[in-house]
């Protein structure tokens, strides 16, 4: 826990490093692909997925270390061929935890935060799932243990393996020659990112593209069927934590309105999209026939909700730099009221990106909170021994964000019954 947050102290700096000049590269070649509120949406969904990680919020159903003990025929040397061995074993692994979380309709939902943006681009790498509550898929790794693979050694590969899949989720960088064959590259990925029907659940590789070549899912980017990116049932939300449960929510809603008992057991188990007949007929939901003509979510952001939006993660983003640099001191259970207060505050500013009206609502509970601990603490966590000044910095701050929320959710109601008249 402690370990994993000092690697993220030093990893996060470098990919929002990379975000933001992949923005400036784009706006400076005249073909920007990256739309503020949506990259901000996708620096939440990374903020809440690295929050859960930290916190250890997930349950292992089969360890890897109790298959090493018990399955391991063969004793490998620690050397560098012990780590491409587990490379090449996690690369495996993954391409088949992608396929079935694409075509498995319970599997989708803790896959759907990568795909739900619209857009492609190095900051939708970071759409990640905190909806992954069980780990079901370390049976996968078996073949890493029968050679005896070391634990140690899959806890030093696995997060390697993770973040090299970062790079390649861009519009910048065309074909590269030779490495097509080899490993997945951005045209490779904007494939598996499309929903083109052409392209739709292809390229599930996450390093070595052949894994999609040997089990028939490889797919090339075509010239004349540009990527249209996104999922096929819009997620029509900037807030990342709904999108999480969306698919989830409407797997228990069939379930529960279906008439027929066995449609209620298998609809967790079939294809990603399928629903039981007399639920899909009375209850349709939108779905994007035609990839080529819909329009992207958006919401009518003025410039000084773009800005507010902004100053809402940059304090985000240093409040969990903190949180992850400070883990052991904080201690249980404060790191849990942290992890919580992080994930209320993500829930608050991205619904107000959705002009949704309950903003104020969220933004003054999370505020609330703030001001209780430091009440309660007279400190924030123990920071006041560290930053001179910051219980009131803090303190300021949860005032104004409640004042400014509340500004904000009164324009937009303006605003929209402005509109509503003009309409009339």
């Amino acid at each position: 826990m402690e370990t994993y947050g000092k690697i993220l102290l030093i990893a996060m700096p470098a990919f929002l490093a990379l975000v933001l000049f992949e923005k400036w590269y784009g706006w400076y070649k005249g073909k920007d692909t990256v739309r503020n509120l949506d990259m901000i949406s996708s620096l939440s969904s990374g903020i809440t997925n690295v929050t859960k990680d930290v916190l250890g919020l997930s349950i292992g159903i089969l360890s890897y270390g109790w298959m090493v003990d018990h399955l391991a025929v063969f004793q490998i040397r620690a050397s560098w061929l012990v780590y491409v061995i587990a490379f090449i074993a996690i690369d495996f692994q993954g391409y088949w935890v992608h396929r079935w979380s694409h075509h498995i309709n319970i599997f989708w939902n803790r896959h759907i935060i990568h795909h739900s943006s619209e857009d492609f681009n190095l900051a939708c790498a970071l759409r990640q799932s905190i909806s992954s509550i069980f780990e079901f898929f370390t049976f996968l790794l078996l073949p890493a243990a029968i050679l005896g693979v070391p634990v140690q050694v899959i806890a030093v590969v696995a997060p390697l393996q993770l973040f090299a899949q970062f790079w390649y989720h861009t519009q910048h960088i065309k074909k590269m020659g030779f490495l097509e064959k080899i490993i997945v590259t951005p045209s490779h990925h904007r494939v598996h990112h499309a929903i083109n029907p052409e392209y739709l659940d292809k390229n599930l590789s996450q390093i070595f593209i052949i894994w999609d070549k040997l089990f028939g899912t490889f797919q090339e980017e075509l010239p004349d069927k540009p990527p249209v990116y996104g999922i096929t049932r819009p997620a029509a939300t900037w807030n990342p934590i709904r999108i999480n449960f969306q698919h989830a929510w409407l797997l228990i809603k069939d379930a529960w309105r279906t008439k027929n008992f066995w449609d209620k057991l298998r609809i967790w188990f079939m294809p990603t999209g399928w629903r039981p007949a007399d639920v899909a007929e009375q209850y349709p939901v939108k779905k994007i026939e035609d990839p080529y003509h819909f329009q992207k979510y958006d919401t009518k952001a003025s410039r000084a909700l773009h800005t507010w939006s902004w100053i809402q993660i940059t304090m985000t983003l240093l409040m969990i730099s903190y949180f992850f640099g400070n883990i052991a001191s904080i201690g249980s259970p404060g790191i849990f009221i942290y992890g919580g207060f992080i994930f209320l505050t993500v829930y608050a500013y991205t619904e107000l990106m959705d002009r949704n009206p309950y903003a104020i609502v969220f933004e003054s509970l999370k505020n609330m909170a703030g001001l209780y601990i430091l009440y309660q603490k007279n400190d924030w966590f123990g920071a006041g021994n560290m930053i001179p000044g910051i219980n009131y910095l803090l303190a300021t701050y949860f005032i104004a964000a409640t004042l400014i929320t509340g500004w904000f959710v009164i324009r937009h109601r303006k605003e929209d019954s402005l509109q509503l008249s003009v309409s009339y």
